[in-house]
């Protein structure tokens, strides 16, 4: 018996199943062949929910915030949709700055800023409060223009458009265009940074036209504790878009302002809908695109239109 044999026999029924399922999974295939390398195989089910609604490719979105981002499928799909696909960018310089030994790395890769407010940022492990300092962030808004809006410097280096930020408690490798946190974005310190990193040139008050959010608890084997934790990861993230997401008004498109996140299906989340987001949104739809496992009781409300509140 050779060591994938024996390894294979000492696996539990539900570990060769899972893996079974994944050998024949055509997502899984079509993941490792895509030129992009998706990270993960969800990156799909991005793109099949924007391919029936096209709420990514509008032109007038500038700013996206994705939610449990790791390890970075989805942030994937949105950089490409928003042009940073295999384009050098000046976002990733700005991360370098706040995030350690990966920001001395990124410096190293893609160059350094010649403020001396800003050097003397480099090095210092998950420098939050520094970006609170005017007068430096003063001096980022004079050479860092992520909404790609400069006329003035416009064709000096091609990039795509848009700030795109991604967040999660686990650690996410560099994405091109992408500036991720490693945090949790139910803190307050983590909020502000996220409205910060928003707030430049072309989008002061620091708003996002596209929440997104892939996140599930852990599953614990009990229906009703899992269905309790997707409802309460649901309305952390609703939460979250009731004070960083534009209105459809202010973006003066009847879809605009726009929420995808995932939940378990269950009475207690179409109440959930019911009650915060069909009055909220002008359009609510549930969608189960097909990448989506046929066995799964996952699903995705599709929220267009936020009102405000």
């Amino acid at each position: 018996m050779n060591s994938s044999k024996a390894l294979h026999s000492r696996l539990s029924s539900s570990s060769r199943a899972w893996l079974s399922r994944q050998y024949t999974d055509p997502y899984v295939k079509k993941r490792l062949s895509h030129p992009t390398a998706y990270r993960s195989r969800s990156a799909f089910k991005l793109i099949e929910i924007d391919s029936r609604s096209d709420f990514l490719t509008k032109p007038d979105v500038r700013a996206v915030v994705d939610l449990g981002a790791a390890p970075g499928g989805w942030s994937q799909v949105v950089a490409g949709k928003l042009g940073w696909e295999e384009q050098e960018s000046r976002v990733m310089k700005v991360k370098g700055f706040a995030y350690g030994e990966r920001g001395a790395k990124l410096n190293e890769r893609y160059g350094t800023w010649s403020s001396p407010k800003l050097e003397a940022l480099k090095g210092q492990d998950k420098t939050r409060k520094n970006w609170k300092e005017k007068e430096i962030r003063n001096e980022v808004e004079e050479t860092f223009d992520p909404l790609n809006i400069d006329d003035d410097n416009a064709g000096e280096l091609p990039v795509g458009r848009g700030i795109i930020v991604a967040v999660d408690l686990l650690p996410m490798n560099p994405i091109h265009g992408v500036l991720d946190i490693q945090a949790d974005f139910l803190r307050p310190e983590t909020e502000d940074l996220i409205h910060q990193l928003l707030s430049v040139k072309g989008n002061m008050e620091g708003k996002t036209d596209v929440i997104l959010s892939d996140m599930a608890a852990n599953s614990t084997g009990n229906d009703m504790h899992d269905i309790e934790s997707s409802l309460e990861v649901c309305e952390s993230v609703y939460d979250f878009a009731t004070r960083h997401l534009r209105t459809a008004e202010s973006i003066g498109r009847r879809k605009g302002g726009v929420l995808l996140m995932k939940y378990f299906t269950h009475p207690h989340l179409q109440e959930f809908c019911r009650a915060k987001l069909t009055p909220n949104f002008h359009d609510v739809r549930v969608v189960k695109p097909p990448s989506s496992r046929s066995d799964s009781k996952e699903s995705y409300f599709l929220c267009q239109g936020w009102k405000g509140l």
